[in-house]
């Protein structure tokens, strides 16, 4: 059985609250042939969407988030040059003697909003508490409250779970688009 705020795999033994207690070590999932396994090995730290919320937001520099989020020095330096070192936020000097860096976003760090969009949508649907939505995404063009939604870029219907099915590529060959169109529905 476990001990309350331990994990329960073996791992390096350490001491917290007088219990004996075993740290885990994370270990990658990038050897996964999953595009979720290999987004998560960059992006999976809880920590990380957080970063990131605060970047696109425009805190850009160590301090700014530091001072937001309240994360432990360490963690954040971790977690930024993990993110530079993988494509998704570059560093940029912005003062000399002594250098100072802020973080921006690359266009792959551009193309994770709609992953902060799609979990703003489910938190406020399933975690808000009974004053709402601690925020509200407003169109910048025409001013007005919106929920984003997925869309079917070829004919606009609206997307759930249930309107989509996964088409795995052939393990064999690549298949072309013409061959998973004419591959018979579920």
């Amino acid at each position: 059985m476990s001990k309350p705020g331990c994990h329960t795999r073996p791992g390096t033994v350490s001491s917290r609250n007088g219990l004996r207690c075993f740290s885990v070590k994370r270990s990658s999932v990038s050897h996964f042939s999953c595009s979720i396994a290999r987004s998560l090995d960059i992006v999976g730290e809880w920590w990380t969407p957080l970063i990131l919320r605060d970047i696109f937001q425009g805190l850009r520099r160590f301090e700014e988030i530091q001072g937001d989020l309240g994360i432990a020095r360490n963690i954040l330096s971790d977690r930024l040059s993990t993110l530079v070192d993988r494509g998704v936020l570059e560093r940029v000097l912005y003062q000399q003697g002594p250098d100072r860096y802020e973080y921006r976003l690359t266009e792959m760090g551009i193309d994770f909003y709609p992953v902060l969009v799609a979990l703003i949508n489910w938190g406020d649907r399933w975690l808000a508490d009974e004053t709402g939505p601690p925020v509200r995404l407003v169109h910048r063009s025409c001013q007005k409250v919106i929920r984003p939604t997925m869309v079917c870029p070829e004919c606009g219907e609206p997307l759930t779970a249930r309107d989509l099915r996964p088409a795995p590529r052939s393990a064999s060959k690549r298949q072309t688009e013409t061959e998973v169109e004419t591959q018979p529905p579920d």
